[in-house]
């Protein structure tokens, strides 16, 4: 083909443009909703094949979707909403990807350029409203520079430390004929070249340290699922060579799995004892992929406090930005890990042998606690026996686990073994109520044979329940296992234990019929109140190739222990048998007010 032709056949419309830029960048499906400023960009999808739009409910939810469609497969999740409160109901999905470091990418339509300024009828200012809560953002100006515009936001969105990105795309843009820049021939933003290898002076160091720890641990976080599955093999080789205990973040689940035998399970607030008390007691902690969060650390002057800090992460601005360390080693985690492994082997003397002996033995004191337990009960279902009887039934298929947010979630984080990554999607960051529903229906999209669980409360479920309906239209079989309480239990929790048990508005009075509801959005609706009857419950639930909504009646004031007090030390702990009421007078200060 000539010059001319190959230009010829280049040019299009804005929104023919939007279309061939998703398919050359590997996009197979979009979430999204139409309205007048897409309008363009919603013909060419009806003209196409390529690419499989799922029509959500409301713009919180396309967002959620692609984020658990991103976060299952590593690939980057696609949103398309309109202008004005199109935007503006994308902003929690992208503040929660920004947080959890999901790449996204979020098309937005614009008012004409000649309209904007003007308060033009469903304006407002994306990208100043989106630059706090993306990595990037841009407002198109030119037809022509579209294409490269939507090459360098998929870039920016996957490298790096992930996150979103937001491309406002005016109508006139999208009308306008200009030529198209196929991905291998834009000019990418030289600014933004993300280090990959680590410091090799420092890796040399990191190792030195950990060759000579006598009580090491290794804390691992969301980053290393982000990097890829062999970053999640490097770790797990290093466990083997060191065989340092290993603990998790929220995000960070999956990574290692449940079942290894130097598996501490999730450290942070709602973590295990044995995981906050290795981390408090180390001499050596090794950070990999995480950020030292509130969640995590609790008291910032307690934490780890004989410890040598060895953090590795891609984003520099995280490392030294919470907790002071002694090694900052910046780079991906997979690239790190391999040079980690590689010179632990090549280690000129061998770390003295039985020298971790006597710290797994406190270790094994520190399990024994079993923080985890709980009272059973023949006559009510507790939460945590609830999801012990569906981790029973589930971990031997190909299972998916969303989550909304709170007790539930941190109950579902305790009892469920994720031996994989990518199986378990969650708002860690910003806890976003809501997030579970959406996500599991991008994670049925990607996954359309596996079994995908949202784990629910009765406050969360309500936030999103909308996507009931999107999940009839196109099919997605996802199971909705709601913790029914009538509280909004963390809400009630936290009510409980440091404000005096006045409890707030937390109480939810008009609760609708879970059951009748499933039904009128065409869906299967169980329920279940007695433990007796729970196993078949779920084993109907599961067997079911239509959406369900599970309304599980549970114990309506269970807590979530173990539990570290806001403010309180990692060694400072509430256990299910310690919540007295001195110990939780304790976590309040001499003028009766809530650490925080």
């Amino acid at each position: 083909m000539s010059t001319d032709n190959q230009a010829a056949g280049n040019r299009m419309t804005g929104a023919e443009i939007v279309l061939k830029a998703l398919k050359d960048n590997g996009v197979e499906h979009i979430f999204g909703y139409p309205g007048g400023a897409v309008l363009p960009i919603y013909d060419e999808i009806f003209q196409q094949e390529d690419i499989q739009h799922i029509l959500v409910r409301h713009e919180q939810g396309a967002g959620h979707a692609a984020e658990g469609y991103a976060r299952s497969t590593g690939k980057v999740g696609v949103m398309l909403v309109t202008s004005g409160p199109g935007a503006t109901n994308a902003v929690t999905p992208l503040q929660d990807a920004l947080m959890d470091s999901i790449p996204l990418v979020c098309l937005s339509g614009q008012v004409p350029t000649t309209l904007i300024g003007s308060d033009a009828f469903q304006e407002c200012d994306t990208v100043g409203i989106t630059r706090p809560c993306t990595k990037h953002n841009w407002l198109v100006k030119d037809v022509n520079e579209l294409a490269g515009i939507i090459h360098e936001a998929f870039r920016i969105a996957q490298t790096g430390r992930p996150g979103p990105v937001v491309v406002d795309i005016p109508k006139d843009i999208q009308f306008a004929t200009g030529t198209y820049t196929p991905p291998a021939d834009y000019t990418i933003q030289k600014s933004y070249q993300p280090k990959i290898q680590g410091d090799l002076n420092q890796i040399h160091a990191a190792i030195e340290l950990m060759a000579n720890a006598r009580r090491p641990v290794i804390y691992s976080g969301g980053g290393v699922v982000n990097s890829g599955p062999e970053a999640s093999k490097l770790l797990r080789e290093l466990v083997e060579l060191t065989d340092f205990p290993i603990t998790s973040t929220l995000m960070g689940l999956g990574a290692y799995p449940a079942s290894g035998k130097n598996w501490l399970k999730m450290l942070g607030m709602h973590g295990s004892y044995e995981a906050n008390m290795t981390m408090h007691d180390c001499d050596v902690l090794v950070c990999v992929g995480a950020r030292f969060d509130d969640r995590i650390t609790g008291r910032i002057n307690a934490f780890s406090p004989n410890s040598k800090k060895i953090h590795i992460d891609i984003d520099p601005s995280s490392i030294n930005k919470n907790v002071r360390v002694d090694i900052g080693i910046r780079g991906d985690v997979s690239h790190v890990l391999e040079d980690m492994v590689r010179l632990w082997r090549a280690l000129p003397k061998k770390p003295e042998k039985g020298r971790l002996d006597d710290w797994w033995t406190d270790i094994a004191r520190w399990r024994a606690r079993n923080s985890f337990a709980y009272t059973k009960s023949n006559d009510v279902i507790m939460p945590q026996y609830a999801l012990q009887r569906l981790f029973a039934h589930t971990k031997d298929r190909d299972t998916y686990i969303t989550t909304e947010v709170g007790q539930h979630q941190m109950w579902a984080a305790q009892f469920f073994g994720f031996e994989e990554p990518n199986h378990w999607m969650t708002s860690g960051g910003l806890g976003t109520m809501g997030y579970g529903l959406p996500a599991a229906l991008g994670v049925q999209i990607a996954h359309p044979d596996s079994l995908v669980i949202d784990i629910a409360g009765d406050a969360s479920i309500q936030m999103c329940i909308q996507e009931m309906s999107c999940a009839i239209q196109y099919g997605l079989p996802v199971k909705i296992f709601i913790l029914n309480n009538q509280y909004m239990g963390m809400v009630r929790q936290w009510q409980q234990l440091l404000h005096g048990n006045r409890l707030s508005n937390s109480y939810t009075e008009a609760m609708p019929d879970f059951v009748k509801l499933a039904e009128a959005y065409g869906a299967v609706g169980l329920r279940c109140e007695k433990p007796d009857a729970l196993d078949d419950t779920i084993l109907e639930m599961i067997e079911v190739r239509k959406p369900v909504i599970f309304d599980c009646r549970v114990a309506n004031l269970a807590n979530c222990f173990p539990m570290i007090p806001s403010g309180k030390a990692h060694n400072e702990m509430l256990l299910p048998d310690e919540a007295t009421d001195e110990a939780v007078a304790n976590a309040i200060d001499a003028k009766g007010r809530a650490l925080v």
